[in-house]
């Protein structure tokens, strides 16, 4: 059984880490403005991070199995912290690619080592929900970030940033101090020894294995979200003249959606209908959230749709790495890595579509979402069979 006290701890430090994540959400398409930018400036922000992280997430995860969860979620606190310190210093546009840049390399490290920690501590049944759980401590980041960046934003475009690097070393302090490592030293076998980098070979190569479909839809999940999340700031600008404060009210009720979701409803929909149907129908579901945001007339809509949107989505993510989980042949932490490698890879070319076709016409990133969905909906119904398990592996008690 996963121990309450380490779920907590891990929760509120990685929802303090995740501040610095949802505070930039509302200022930096304004941010981007300011230095002359627009829709494909956006993407490449968000490319450029995802890009970095595709290299260095398998690093990180394998770096997990050799020197244990905790040291590496203390490096990515202090990478994000970094980060956004530099992003506040930015003076034009590249300053600030390089920042963000930055970012994806040292902050990439918080979710395969966050996810293989909830790997040792939880058996197969409890697993779905240990994930939604991470999700939502996301969530709830995601949720209270926008709301204080809009407010910041009032301030000035660069007092978001300082406040989240202040939170990001508070992160860092709260699991130097209390979180326990869950990978004991003598758990950490000599062939895991070697850390591992960025194999396209090994990436290949498993997607012929038995997790090769979960990589399949990390990436084409990831590729389809970032049509919302890389572009929602500019397009919410272009389509509705919405300032700062009032992206951050949008952006804090689809965090609330998500923490509500993946922390509450992830675990009872897994265990009483699996992780295969709970993703399936989030993936069929996600569809029709795309097509609704299109429709939306005003901020009462366009809350009401993005709400929907993220209702329909928020089980996708902790799903689909539950599952990865279950069915990996390799050690955890590599395993996430090899996750998050794929999912990173859907944020390279999401963005950079995304803000390409903006720039063509605000409603094509929304219903290239929706068909990239619609794909992979389709795709599961072949290939997400829900499997028999004989056995599950014991819970870490101690």
């Amino acid at each position: 059984m996963f121990k309450n006290k380490n779920l907590a701890i891990l929760f509120f430090s990685l929802v303090v880490s995740m501040l610095g994540f949802g505070i930039i959400i509302p200022i930096l398409p304004f941010y981007v403005d300011e230095f002359g930018g627009g829709g494909l400036e956006m993407g490449m922000l968000m490319t450029i991070f995802s890009t970095v992280q595709f290299v260095f997430s398998p690093i990180w995860g394998s770096l997990s199995d050799r020197i244990g969860r905790k040291p590496v979620l203390i490096l990515g606190a202090l990478g994000n912290a970094l980060s956004m310190t530099l992003m506040g210093f930015a003076t034009n546009y590249w300053i600030l690619f390089s920042a963000r840049a930055l970012a994806g390399v040292l902050s990439s490290a918080t979710m395969p080592a966050a996810m293989a920690f909830i790997s040792d501590s939880t058996d197969e049944k409890q697993r779905g929900g240990g994930m939604g759980v991470v999700g939502a401590a996301f969530g709830v980041g995601m949720t209270l970030g926008p709301g204080i960046g809009g407010v910041m934003a009032d301030i000035s475009l660069q007092a978001p940033f300082f406040f989240a690097a202040g939170t990001s070393i508070l992160a860092m302090v709260l699991i130097w101090i209390f979180l326990p490592e869950t990978l004991p030293a003598e758990k950490r076998s000599e062939t895991h020894r070697q850390v591992r980098g960025l194999d396209l070979r090994l990436m290949w190569r498993s997607l012929f294995g038995p997790i090769g479909f979960m990589l399949i839809l990390a990436f084409l999940h990831n590729f389809a979200l970032t049509n919302f999340e890389g572009i929602f700031g500019f397009y919410a600008q272009r389509r509705y003249n919405f300032d700062p404060p009032t992206i951050g009210l949008i952006m804090t009720v689809v965090g609330l959606i998500s923490a509500i979701v993946q922390g509450i409803l992830t675990g009872p929909a897994t265990r009483r209908f699996g992780d295969e149907n709970v993703i399936k129908a989030s993936l069929f579901a996600s569809v029709l959230g795309f097509l609704a945001m299109l429709a939306a007339p005003d901020l009462g809509w366009v809350l009401v749709t993005c709400g929907f949107f993220v209702l329909s989505n928020s089980m996708l993510r902790p799903g689909v790495a539950s599952l990865t989980s279950k069915r990996a042949d390799i050690p955890q932490g590599a395993a996430m890595g090899l996750s998050n490698a794929f999912m990173s890879l859907g944020r390279i070319v999401g963005p950079l579509w995304a803000g390409y076709v903006l720039d063509l016409d605000l409603h094509f990133p929304f219903l290239t979402g929706a068909i990239i969905m619609l794909i992979a909906g389709l795709a599961s119904l072949h290939y997400l069979k829900p499997r028999v398990h004989t056995t599950a592996e014991p819970a870490i008690t101690d």
